[in-house]
């Protein structure tokens, strides 16, 4: 498994989120696990829902879409796995090379993932102001990615500071919390302005179902980034419609690795021009007959025009030729040269 940590480097780092969209289907898990790890992606991320210690019965649906689940709680226990499962889906992004991840909903479910060995915590949107389940997290000594979907300025600054205070390394996303966001809502701007209050990394976590905000964000050098992933965008589910397909995040880690290529080998323009020195000369022109001219004829401007390719008499130096008389017969379909003239 790679040793890359989201902390440790600045180089691209790519979340895969696959939150509820395996739809309770433990094997749709492990199939998301292989797929992505195909693509290339970073991490993969689940959410690890325990409804009894997160949720009531009156908890109402954001989204009414479930056709089997008479409450949300309902659907948040239909979302659990046993601590045994989860354990098998990080043997299995183990064995892939991918990093596992999930957002922990409640301070048993960190405890579970504790024990599970993840390397990292995420806290979604929606928990920022939970400092219980921060406190959890904060205790174990691990990293910490804040999710600021719902946030105010002065709400981060007060997550800042209490990680900033334990000594917890932290990274914060720019989010919007609608699903699907639209373009004029994903706040880029906000990332230059993170970056300049805060010492964390700064990335995103976009919800608008498509490439362009991550890959105009990884552009500016923000390179940290969460996108929500599905096998196809009509599959069921609240967060499908603000998601990209696992192919589209393929095509944002390719994305990712040209950038960094691009980044991190600089051109120097004189060594380049050199090195294209003969490319040079087949594009450049160079002085050519306008007409066929017999042996005898003094060349007058009227006689040359600039040609292809950039071997023979530069046509910058054109004005040497004038005047000079052809020793021999010499076509217009070729370059002049100066054996040609006395």
């Amino acid at each position: 498994m790679s040793s890359k940590t989201i902390i440790s480097e600045q180089g691209p780092f790519i979340i895969g989120e696959i939150a509820q969209n395996h739809d309770g289907s433990l094997g749709m898990c492990h199939a998301y696990i292989d797929a992505l790890a195909d693509v290339g992606v970073h991490a993969i991320k689940f959410q690890t829902h325990i409804a009894a210690e997160e949720s009531t019965l009156d908890e109402p649906f954001r989204v009414k879409f479930s056709l089997q689940d008479d409450s949300r709680y309902e659907y948040w226990r239909r979302m659990e796995f046993t601590e045994t499962q989860w354990r098998g889906l990080k043997q299995h992004a183990d064995e892939k090379g991918i990093q596992f991840m999930s957002t922990p909903f409640s301070t048993m479910a960190v405890e579970m993932l504790a024990r599970l060995g993840v390397r990292c915590w995420k806290v979604g949107s929606g928990d920022t102001l939970s400092h219980e389940l921060l406190d959890s997290m904060i205790a174990t000594g691990l990293p910490i990615i804040v999710s600021t979907g719902m946030s105010s300025w002065r709400e981060i600054d007060d997550v800042v500071n209490k990680l900033e205070s334990s000594g917890t390394e932290y990274s914060l996303l720019q989010c919007t919390s609608r699903y699907p966001t639209p373009l004029e809502d994903v706040g880029l701007n906000i990332l230059d302005e993170m970056k300049s209050r805060y010492n964390g990394r700064i990335g995103l976590s976009d919800h608008s179902g498509t490439l362009v905000p991550a890959m105009v964000a990884i552009a500016r050098g923000f390179n940290l980034i969460e996108v929500h992933a599905t096998f196809d965008r009509r599959m069921f589910g609240p967060d499908i419609i603000a998601s990209v397909t696992v192919d589209e995040l393929g095509k944002l880690v390719q994305f990712t690795e040209s950038v960094v290529d691009l980044d991190s080998n600089p051109v120097d323009k004189d060594w380049m021009s050199e090195k294209l020195k003969g490319q040079k000369e087949l594009f450049g022109k160079s002085v050519t007959l306008k007409a066929d001219l017999m042996v005898g004829h003094v060349i007058r401007e009227e006689d040359i025009v600039p040609k292809k390719p950039g071997s023979g008499i530069p046509w910058v130096d054109r004005d040497k030729v004038k005047g000079r008389r052809l020793i021999r017969d010499v076509t217009k379909n070729r370059l002049l040269t100066w054996d040609d003239m006395e």
